[in-house]
């Protein structure tokens, strides 16, 4: 099916391409809008990602005989960037595109930090300013990522802040207010359409991200040719849904061409379920409702989730694409507690030698599942992981694991209703 188109935030009616021209240039938003197939890469943008790509494609043999499974596991690693993640890969066309477009300043949200660390490379890169608001948990749990963002020249919010008017009204009526990526977004919007020479920049959930990423499946496809395995499993972890589909993507063509049978698999935290449990409806990208409103799973953008290690999971929506792939039954979701995940993410440290992020840790422990029930059922399937991004900045996160101060948070019945309340109507 096809995707319902976006909404504007004031009109309610379908948004047209100049509803996007206070905050995108108009390159960005061709893409978002576009139905091509394949859309070419600047040799800018091209001559940089030459410095860190191809990330390899690595085949977890120690962690197959940690768990003695008849599987093959292999996972893309997206951590051998400059910013330790996979978000580099979309932060360089967007920095590129905008400044082609005479913008001389970003601004933009970031979770965990991956977000807010490769944006302020890339505007390092050519040149711009960057504005980060940073959520303010994440920026209280991961401070050597908010360094990171510094050393690269950017400017770093706490969100809420007292810098907009957005963040002095939350902090105002709730001044204990963890922080949330949609208030974040509202901040880093708002600060965007109030300065002339300053572009707003997105890391995950908007169409045209989700092209950028695809490079990732498109390099696995041909990493998998060369050895001429093909997975058949494909498993992601899931905040916005940039680094799934970005995997994910390039494969399920083959699926919806009829040519393989492969299973995909969005993993998220069971104290943010939003594919598993949110509502396919219309909502909000924001808190402050100051971004377009777009057909996805959502909690609500009201939503304020528990402050979790995995910050950049830590969403109320997703990707109006991943999304209307999920409804249709295309793609499936699993969600799951912070202890397994901790758990999974020390086991593949031990066996294969990488920390990953906690975000990571999502896709490895649904990994280790699917391995596992290999080994029950002697299937010999091939399994592909996105492992998204290292986590060197988040020993505070495995200092609590090994200290045993890590709990899973409970997702209630009511916290869902609330979360849900304010849809808005259309």
């Amino acid at each position: 099916n096809k995707l319902a188109p976006p909404l504007n935030p004031q009109t309610k009616k379908p948004a047209v391409a100049e509803d996007f021209l206070p905050i995108f240039p108009p390159a960005l938003i061709e893409q978002e809008m576009s139905m091509e197939r394949y859309i070419e890469i600047p040799e800018e943008v091209m001559d940089i990602y030459k410095t860190y790509r191809a990330t390899p494609l690595i085949r977890a043999y120690r962690l197959e005989d940690a768990l003695n499974t008849p599987a093959r596991i292999y996972f893309k690693y997206e951590g051998a960037t400059p910013s330790g993640s996979h978000k580099l890969n979309t932060a360089i066309p967007q920095v590129y595109y905008n400044k082609a477009a005479g913008i001389r300043r970003i601004t933009t949200e970031t979770g965990a930090g991956q977000w807010g660390a490769a944006l302020s490379i890339a505007c390092k890169s050519f040149g711009l300013d960057c504005t980060v608001y940073m959520v303010k948990v994440s920026a209280q749990q991961k401070p050597y990522r908010k360094l990171f963002m510094l050393t690269y020249g950017a400017q770093v919010f706490s969100s809420p802040s007292e810098n907009t008017a957005a963040g002095r009204h939350v902090r105002k009526t709730d001044p204990d207010n963890p922080g949330t990526l949609g208030i974040a977004i509202t901040e880093a919007v708002e600060d965007a359409i109030g300065h002339s020479n300053t572009n707003y920049a997105l890391g995950s959930v908007l169409n045209h991200v989700m092209l950028h990423q695809t490079i990732i499946g498109q390099e696995a496809i041909t990493q998998f040719g060369l050895i001429d395995e093909y997975p058949d499993v494909v498993i992601g972890c899931c905040g916005g849904g940039s680094n799934f589909c970005g995997i994910a993507f390039p494969f399920l063509k083959d699926r919806l061409e009829g040519k393989r049978d492969t299973e995909f698999i969005a993993v998220e935290p069971s104290a943010c379920p939003t594919l598993t449990r949110g509502k396919f409806a219309y909502d909000y990208g924001d808190t402050g409702m100051m971004t377009p409103i777009i057909n996805m799973y959502t909690l609500g953008h009201n939503f304020v989730p528990d402050g979790i290690h995995a910050g950049g999971l830590r969403y109320h929506g997703d990707s109006a694409l991943l999304s209307q792939l999920c409804y249709d039954g295309f793609i499936g979701a699993k969600a799951v507690h912070q202890t397994d995940v901790f758990k999974a993410a020390t086991l593949f440290a031990h066996t294969e030698g990488i920390l990953p992020a906690p975000e990571s840790g999502h896709a490895i422990l649904a990994a280790i599942e699917e391995a596992e029930q290999c080994k029950h059922t002697g299937q010999e399937k091939t399994i592909l992981f996105n492992l998204s991004g290292h986590g060197f900045f988040d020993m505070a996160a495995y200092d609590a694991y090994q200290s045993g101060l890590i709990k899973d948070v409970p997702f209630s019945d009511e916290k869902l209703a609330r979360g849900l309340a304010d849809l808005p109507q259309v």
